[in-house]
């Protein structure tokens, strides 16, 4: 994205009647942030949804001087941040209508995996859910998920430590800007998690641990991810926040059952008596409702086969992508791959002589 355009998005944010919901209605219509400020306000109250106290402020100065002071700030901190529509925006979070528009971050995490676990719970873990956060880790760690949480006390910092122990990625989902780190007393633990994993925000560097932001960064918790599980949780709580907004999200989310007496499991045993989530006593029932042990079996399968097929170097870079990717179209496979189209076209048909990709209708093309 240019400055401008960078710039806009920053704006359309800071915009108090604006959210994530119609920012996006407002680009689609006008075909970039930029071109929104350029456009007449009669032209924009034609987008169904959108009246005029939605767009009251939409031009006042004020908002565009607070976007260019935060683009100098991102700019001068070398923080990386990730448009809605780039490809380097987490897959989950983009198929979610009121995923940010625009996402900071710090450290080395792959947000393009789509294996990613959400793990929340009670600030206050008891010794049953610090247990399962360890067999739950053990057993889930072959399968290298990226587990994200909310960097709290209790069950996400719990979960988040054990990751890094077991060389899983970690991702912390902050409810402020990335310029301080809440709680405090976690400030320890930084380093480790930008080493393996990071942190991820929607807020800038204006924007305190406030209540309301740990709400609205639960849907971030829930939308980044596969699945969302719930260890332990009172009656009510974030946590349980959290699961509706994956359930929302048309997620999977799962919750470890508890003793009926016990305080903090009675928001997890509620959770699976209404049947808002599936009951969780080890990470292989999580594997096989996801189908994440058929995954297995496919790449291993594809594994074997590249040792028995000779792949030349561009060969190996379409295979290795649609494995990756699933089925893709012509155009795209080139556009990736960075070859030209005449050259993939080519190069398919040879690995469908193979036996290394089979061709689909429109232009389709998938690993075997």
């Amino acid at each position: 994205m240019t400055e401008p355009e960078i710039i806009a998005a920053l704006r359309l944010q800071a915009i108090p009647n604006i959210g994530d919901i119609t920012s996006k209605k407002l680009i689609a219509h006008c075909g970039s942030p930029n071109a929104i400020f350029k456009d007449k306000m009669r032209n924009l109250l034609k987008i169904e949804g959108i009246g005029e106290m939605t767009l009251k402020g939409l031009y006042d100065t004020i908002y565009l001087k607070e976007a260019e002071a935060e683009y100098k700030y991102v700019m001068d901190k070398k923080i990386e941040f990730s448009y809605f529509e780039d490809r380097d925006y987490p897959y989950n979070l983009k198929h979610c209508i009121d995923g940010p528009i625009l996402l900071f971050r710090r450290g080395k995490m792959n947000l393009r995996s789509t294996k990613i676990i959400s793990v929340v719970g009670t600030r206050n873990i008891t010794g049953y859910g610090t247990s399962f956060c360890e067999a739950f880790i053990e057993e889930i760690a072959p399968l290298n998920p990226i587990i994200a949480s909310g960097f709290a006390y209790g069950v996400d910092i719990t979960i988040q430590k054990l990751a890094i122990e077991a060389g899983l990625q970690t991702i912390g989902c902050l409810a402020h800007g990335l310029n301080q780190m809440y709680p405090k007393v976690h400030k320890k633990y930084v380093s480790k998690i930008e080493e393996n994993g990071g942190f991820l925000t929607e807020f800038w560097s204006t924007s305190n641990p406030d209540r309301e932001n740990f709400l609205k960064r639960n849907r971030i918790i829930a939308g980044l991810s596969e699945a969302t599980i719930v260890i332990e949780s009172a009656e009510k709580g974030g946590s349980l926040v959290t699961a509706d907004l994956a359930n929302g999200y048309n997620r999977e989310v799962f919750a470890v059952p508890g003793r009926s007496t016990d305080k903090f499991s009675k928001g997890c045993n509620d959770l699976i008596k209404r049947q808002k989530a599936h009951m969780l006593t080890s990470a292989a029932e999580l594997v096989y409702l996801l189908g994440w042990d058929l995954e297995e079996k496919k790449e291993k399968e594809a594994i074997q086969k590249q040792l028995f097929v000779s792949l030349d170097e561009t060969e190996q870079s379409i295979y290795s992508y649609l494995q990756m990717n699933g089925k893709q179209i012509l155009d795209i496979v080139a556009l990736e791959c960075k070859l030209p189209i005449h050259k993939t076209s080519s190069t398919l048909f040879n690995m469908e002589m193979k036996g290394v990709v089979r061709p689909l209708p429109g232009k389709l093309f998938e690993a075997i």
